[in-house]
């Protein structure tokens, strides 16, 4: 028996409606070194969930962080595009299915006059309409694939605002106790420095001094205060920002800041782990992967679009019709296929098919990029990190023997036995030292933070964390992507 054309087109149709035209997305892989140059050869596991801020014992700055995690613009504005990739997502899964749409209308008439009147009529019709684009090649399931990656990576994106958001702060409180410990050194020298102006008053009026010696000693107080009021304004333009960062008015912790507190200190080590960590561990990376992957449906969507599409159409439309000389009722009723044959374009499908492709393998060199640079970014924050700890060292030592040639040189001098140079030269030296101690404890802090923050550390401290296998593997670029050697 002989099947009709009408009947075995739209089977054949069908049949082929598992096709899915172009590349499907596997995860891409990179070559990567076995371990950074001062890290272990262990895989530290995930760190998302390690609160690596409280190292540095400081009940303010743990309280900030907590605050601002619920609170930060950012990382809100992030949370809201979530919502937006989930519709996106939803109405291209949308399309996977038959659109049925309904109407229903009722229509009276009639004609008044001396001649030929007509009857009163209604009319009342209704109708259901169903529409059905079957998916030869894929391309709404390619299509769909790739919503779902973009939802996928706007997951990773609050996970980046969020280690932005801890980067930022946590810096702003460090250079914000830094530049109060700059002032408290500042005030701490004028105020030695005036000591030793009344002292050289002293030496003068005893005949044991000179006017150019007061003059100088004058000179180095003002040098000093005219320090501050820049000390000052920045210590009050991180302030402002941390408030920024809580998603309240710049001047809302002012006081609470101003009430001072010591330099943070980290304390302990960072388990770094081994560079294809960081594949897992970086929401950076997995957004750039996400991104890959919808690029990569794209294409499939592109591809299905240079092949002949089959919708399926149906409605039925009831009306009903009443007047003065009875009732009526009518039925209409269609279905059917319809082929739509893109038969000439000029070249548009298949350069748009081109231009998909070449938008993958840009998306596959961004992520490789994202990822190069994470290593870079852990290696450099992990040399730098292993010798603060030596800077400070030979700071500290620094200050304590200047602190000692500055007594020694000012009872020198009130014995008659040494300048006023030798005393305002160790004061000079006793200040840049303590500055230098500062900087280094500043630089110190800051380093653990980019070490943390560069290993994708503690953006969910306040969930569970989602431990990810570990597979990468040396190779330059997915096949899917590669392209084509003459």
């Amino acid at each position: 028996m002989m099947f009709s054309i009408r009947v075995a087109a739209p089977l054949a149709m069908l049949l082929l409606s598992g096709c899915v035209m172009g590349p499907d997305h596997t995860a891409p892989e990179t070559a990567l070194p076995g371990k950074f140059n001062e890290g272990g050869q262990k895989s530290a596991g995930n760190p998302s969930g390690v609160e690596w801020w409280t190292a540095f014992n400081d009940s303010q700055l743990n309280k900030l962080v907590k605050q601002g995690i619920a609170q930060n613009l950012d990382i809100l504005q992030s949370l809201e595009r979530i919502e937006q990739a989930r519709a996106a997502a939803v109405s291209a899964q949308a399309s996977l299915f038959p659109s049925l749409t309904g109407t229903a209308s009722e229509r009276g008439s009639r004609t008044n006059g001396s001649i030929n009147p007509t009857p009163e009529t209604w009319t009342s019709s209704g109708g259901l309409s169903v529409s059905w684009l079957v998916d030869l090649w894929g391309q709404y399931r390619s299509s769909a694939a790739s919503a779902k990656a973009l939802l996928d990576g706007s997951y990773d994106s609050v996970d980046t605002a969020r280690l932005t958001y801890l980067s930022d702060l946590t810096k702003s409180y460090i250079n914000a106790r830094y530049y109060q410990k700059r002032i408290a050194v500042a005030k701490e020298a004028v105020k030695s420095r005036r000591d030793t102006l009344a002292l050289t008053k002293l030496q003068l009026e005893a005949g044991a001094a000179s006017r150019l010696d007061v003059v100088q000693s004058e000179g180095l107080v003002n040098s000093t205060l005219a320090d501050i009021p820049g000390l000052e304004a920045s210590f009050y333009s991180n302030a402002y920002h941390i408030s920024t960062l809580l998603g309240l008015p710049a001047s809302t912790l002012i006081h609470d800041l101003e009430k001072g507190g010591a330099q943070p200190v980290p304390r302990g080590t960072v388990l770094t782990g081994i560079p294809a960590d960081l594949i897992r561990n970086r929401p950076d990376i997995r957004l750039a992967e996400r991104n890959l992957a919808s690029a990569v449906y794209n294409i499939s969507v592109a591809k299905a679009q240079l092949f002949p599409s089959i919708t399926l159409n149906g409605s039925i439309s009831p009306s009903y019709v009443s007047s003065s000389k009875g009732f009526g009722t009518a039925n209409t009723w269609s279905f059917g296929p319809a082929l739509n044959l893109p038969i000439f374009d000029g070249g548009t499908l298949r350069a748009n098919v081109k231009s998909k492709e070449s938008q993958a393998r840009e998306k596959y060199l961004a992520w490789k990029s994202t990822v190069l640079s994470a290593v870079e970014q852990v290696q450099s924050a992990l040399a730098a990190y292993n010798r603060d700890a030596r800077a400070v060292a030979a700071s500290r030592a620094y200050v304590k023997s200047y602190k000692e040639a500055l007594e020694l040189s000012t009872a020198s001098y009130k014995d008659g036995a040494s300048s006023l140079l030798d005393v305002l030269d160790a004061q000079r030296s006793l200040t840049t030292a303590q500055a230098s101690l500062a900087t280094a404890i500043q630089q110190q802090a800051n380093d653990f933070v980019t070490l943390n923050i560069a290993i994708g550390g503690g953006y969910a401290f306040n969930g569970k964390a989602e431990v990810l296998v570990d597979t990468v593997k040396p190779v330059e670029m997915p096949a899917t992507l590669a392209k084509k050697q003459n």
